[in-house]
This record gives structure tokens, C-alpha cells and sequence, in this order.
């Protein structure tokens, strides 16, 4: 087997990086002072590091195929190309074109890496080219390494990529030959202060963990696909293992997009607490403020919860608009309803958003769950929060953000972490939940009343054979509120909140009694 070396080919030192390009942080002054960090090429991946990948070490990557991690070991290299560091590929399964085509794809140019492809010569595939005396593996590993040493020497780079472990395993056979190879090659970078990547599609020997190379290496990280029954993968990333540092433990969903990966680090509530002053959140409707007792406030979370069709996204949406009239800006993620519906049902109960949308108070969008991870979506809040100067967040519904996850139990824990970072920063967050079930009993997907500050109910019932929709707080952690059931009503292109529906007994299980006299038998005054 031979190598084929194709870009620069500098031999000389790279030039010592500006102090403003590196991440440094505590280290034994015994040994080698402060300890540099380099930056990878990708910001949610620097988070987890906690500044990046510590210098001169041998790292693991590993994953099934597809799970992008050719794509980051190619952002790692020309990230080093960005701050003069030389970079190499060493390639033994994909072939220069191959990674020219991945580069191509995001837009990328690989002049600036030196690439060795490992390539069968034309006198391996002889038939004559067959080893009599000698097992195939003891030669090739053995003319393998010494190319690779040869090209190592001679490029001199600062950041190493081999790809991938599985064509080493096979040459090796042997599992000690396996470790002692890589435990020399580890020792060799170490001396040369080379900062070195392996990455494994674990398809040899089966797709299990190789816990004796993870012993190995300073550091590993895991990339994962899960198949889901409809919709786009979710990807998912951990770092195992990071001698020595510190490092952001858990799963880290990311994406694979043109331009390369976007891994979006799990929130974390506890981080993020800048304070704020609580006041009351107007809804422009003063009925229903009364039924809170002046409204909801900020930093809370409150739950809109009812069967399909009762009012509860377009209450939310009322709040909504009320807070960009107010000069605030508000943000809408629908799941459910398709934008030209929701803009178009708004202007027909007076609340036009066209013209607030186009002042950039409100703004509307439309989210597919079978096309959206997670993490993804939560980032997209956390960036609205950061740069919009977010005061109300409308998630509608709570169903859709359930299906764009696997199992329900994280959807509680993310929802959880997601409502205390909006509170921490004075968000008033509305969520609305749809319930199964119009008339009487009603079910609900799933349980998160317990995470919301306050809970306002929707119920459908029955009055002179029509059918009626009814609201009520049943919860709100943060002071007091009506006990009463009010009728919503939506009658001439308006929302109106009625007085206390208290001529009557019953209204919550859809068939109510009335117990009023006769001169009070209408509801809300008809």
C-alpha cells in the first residue's frame, strides 16, 4: 500500500498563534504553564469543551456512518488553517475526491490542507502481489505507519485527522499489535505537540464501543443518529470523556447543514439569572385580567389548556398583540396552524399583526416538528431572547412540540429547563395544550400543568341548545385570583370575556344546571 500526499506541503514551523486566538485555562504551573485551547470550528462545540480542544492530545470521535464526522474533522482542520496552523488528513477509507466533493458541498476549499490517501499501488492488485511468507496484515500495518510517519515528518502540521480506525483494526488483527500501535503513534504526536483526531464508524468487529481505545485517548466524543418513524433523524452528540477538564456532561442535539455542523448545547437554567422586575402583563381584555387579578406577570409561564377549538391560541394570540401595541417585542411558534390561517383568523377578530409584524414587534413562525430537532428549536428561542429583547413567547401548541420528541419523559425536562431560563429573564411564556375530548371527559397527552406558574382552563358546555365555550384560573403561583367560571364569547369580529357565570352549577362538566331565578336564566345577558 502507498500514500499519495495532495495540498501544502509546508515543512516549516506554523507561526505561534495571537494570544486573542486562544482559550487558555488553569493548568499545573509545574508542567507547561496555562493550558492552550484550540478552537474547532464550531461554536456549540467550543461550548461544550469549555473553550475547545486542550492542545497536543489524541482524541476520539466515533459514530456510525452518516453521523457527520467527517464533516467536523474537516471544520477542525481549516479552522487551524484560519490561525495558521497547518493540517493534515490522512484518509485509509475515503479518497481525496470523495472529501473534495464533502468540502464542495458546504462550500468549502481544501487548498489549504495537506491530504495523504492511502491508495492501493497498482502492483498490490497483481495477482502476483501476494504475500507467501508473511501475513498481509503484518506488512501493511507495518508499511502504513512508516508512510504515515514519513508524511508526518515532512508536512510538519500542527492538527491531524486519521480516517478512519476501522482499516487499522483490520490490518492490526490483533487486538494487543491494535493498542500498542496506537499507543505508539500517541506518544510520537505528544513529542511533536500535534493535536490528533481518530475518527471511528465502529463497523469493524461490530458498531460497539472500543473501550480500550477510549482508555487511550485524552478525549472522546459520540456522535448518534436515532431513526425516528416519520421525519428528518435526530442527531445527537456527548462528550464521554475529556481528561483533565471540564465539560458539559449529557446529550447535545445537532444538525447537519450547508456550512457544516450546528450542535446546539443542552440549556442549562441555572446559568442564565440577570434578573428583572416582576409586573402585571396586560392582555387587552379587561375582564380577563380581572380573572387574574390584574393579569399574568413576568417571568412566569402560563398554561392555556382545553379541547380543540375553545379559544386557547386565540387568547394567546391576544396577549401577544397586546404586547407589541405596547411597543414590546413578542414572538409567536406555531406548530399547528398554517401562518396565512393564523394571520387571516387574527384580522377578522380585530387584531390585525401585518402591521406590527412589519414594524418587527411581532413576529410569526410557522414550525414543522417532523423537520425540527429539539435542541434546535430551543436554541432558536435562547438566540430570539438574546438579540430581540423577547418580553412574550407564544408556544401553540404543547402537541406539537410533544411530537417532535421521542419519548415524553425528556420532553418534561427540556420543557422544564426551557421555562425556567424564559422566567429567569422576565419573559411571560404562554403555552397552549389541546385536550382529547369536547364534551365532559376530556384526556390529556401529557401532564405538564405542574411545570406551568399558571394554569387557565377551557371548557365547552351546553345552554338552550347551543354550544358555549367557559374560562377559568384554576392556577397562579404568583398571587392571587378569581375563583369564578366567565363565558368567552366571539361575536361581531371581537373577543369578549363575560361576567361570572354564577347562575349556574355544572359548567366545567359540560352539561350545567341552572339554579338562578328566571330573571337572571340568560347567559351572559342574552
Amino acid at each position: 500500500m502507498t500514500g499519495q500526499t495532495e495540498g501544502s506541503n509546508n515543512s516549516k514551523e506554523s507561526k505561534p498563534l495571537p494570544t486573542d486566538d486562544v482559550q487558555t485555562t488553569p493548568h499545573d504551573p509545574e508542567t507547561h504553564g496555562p493550558e492552550i485551547r484550540l478552537h474547532t470550528g464550531i461554536a456549540g462545540l467550543d461550548d461544550l469543551l469549555q473553550g475547545g480542544l486542550p492542545q497536543g492530545h489524541l482524541y476520539l470521535v466515533e459514530g456510525d456512518p452518516g453521523t457527520g464526522k467527517t464533516t467536523l474533522a474537516l471544520q477542525f482542520l481549516l479552522e487551524g488553517a484560519k490561525r495558521g496552523e497547518t493540517g493534515m488528513y490522512i484518509t485509509l477509507s475515503e479518497s481525496k475526491r470523495e472529501l473534495e466533493q464533502v468540502a464542495h458541498s458546504h462550500g468549502w476549499s481544501l487548498d489549504s490542507i495537506s491530504i495523504y490517501e492511502m491508495v492501493p499501488s497498482d502492483e498490490d492488485l497483481s495477482p502476483e502481489a501476494q504475500y507467501t511468507v508473511f501475513h498481509p496484515s503484518e506488512v501493511e500495518l507495518s508499511d502504513s505507519v512508516t508512510a504515515i510517519l514519513k508524511q508526518i515528518e515532512s508536512v510538519n502540521p500542527r492538527r491531524v485527522i486519521f480516517d478512519s480506525l476501522s482499516e487499522f483494526r483490520m490490518l492490526a488483527r490483533d487486538p494487543l499489535r491494535y493498542r500498542r500501535q496506537i499507543l505508539a503513534l500517541k506518544r510520537h504526536f505528544a513529542s511533536r505537540n500535534c493535536t490528533v483526531i481518530l475518527l471511528d464508524d465502529r463497523t469493524a468487529e461490530g458498531s460497539t464501543s472500543d473501550l480500550q481505545l477510549e482508555s487511550i485517548a485524552h478525549g472522546v466524543i459520540k456522535m448518534m443518529s436515532l431513526e425516528r418513524d416519520f421525519g428528518i433523524k435526530r442527531r445527537r452528540m456527548e462528550v464521554d470523556k475529556l481528561r483533565g477538564s471540564s465539560f458539559r456532561e449529557g446529550f447535545h442535539d445537532y444538525t447537519i447543514k450547508t456550512g457544516g455542523l450546528e450542535i446546539y448545547p443542552r440549556l442549562i437554567a441555572s446559568e442564565h439569572k440577570p434578573g428583572f422586575e416582576r409586573k402585571n402583563v396586560p392582555s387587552g381584555l379587561p375582564e380577563l385580567d380581572e380573572l387574574f387579578c390584574g393579569g399574568i406577570d413576568t417571568g412566569t409561564s402560563t398554561l392555556l389548556i382545553g379541547p380543540a377549538g375553545c379559544g386557547k391560541s386565540t387568547i394567546a394570540l391576544r396577549y401577544a398583540v397586546s404586547a407589541a401595541q405596547r411597543g414590546e417585542k413578542a414572538i409567536i411558534f406555531t406548530f399547528d396552524e398554517a401562518l396565512a390561517t393564523l394571520i387571516e383568523r387574527a384580522r377578522a377578530l380585530g387584531m390585525d399583526p401585518k402591521p406590527l409584524m412589519e414594524a418587527g414587534l411581532l413576529d410569526i413562525q410557522q414550525v414543522d416538528p417532523a423537520e425540527l430537532a429539539p435542541g434546535e428549536f430551543i436554541s432558536r428561542i435562547r438566540n430570539q431572547v438574546d438579540h430581540d429583547h423577547l418580553r412574550v413567547l407564544v408556544i401553540d401548541s404543547m402537541n406539537g412540540f410533544l411530537n417532535a420528541m421521542p419519548h415524553e419523559q425528556f420532553l418534561a425536562m427540556q420543557l422544564h429547563e426551557l421555562l425556567a431560563y424564559l422566567g429567569q429573564q422576565g419573559i411571560a411564556t404562554l403555552l397552549t395544550l389541546a385536550q382529547h375530548g369536547f364534551i365532559g371527559v376530556t384526556n390529556t397527552p401529557i401532564d405538564v400543568s405542574y411545570l406551568a406558574d399558571t394554569v387557565l382552563l377551557f371548557r365547552y358546555f351546553e345552554r338552550a341548545g347551543a354550544i358555549r365555550q367557559a374560562l377559568s384560573v384554576v392556577k397562579k403561583r404568583s398571587g392571587p385570583h378569581e375563583r369564578t367560571i366567565r363565558e368567552l364569547l366571539f361575536q361581531e369580529g371581537t373577543i369578549r370575556v363575560g361576567p361570572a357565570l354564577s347562575q349556574f352549577e355544572g359548567l366545567l362538566s359540560g352539561t350545567p344546571t341552572f339554579t338562578g331565578t328566571k330573571e337572571n336564566a340568560s347567559v351572559s345577558g342574552e
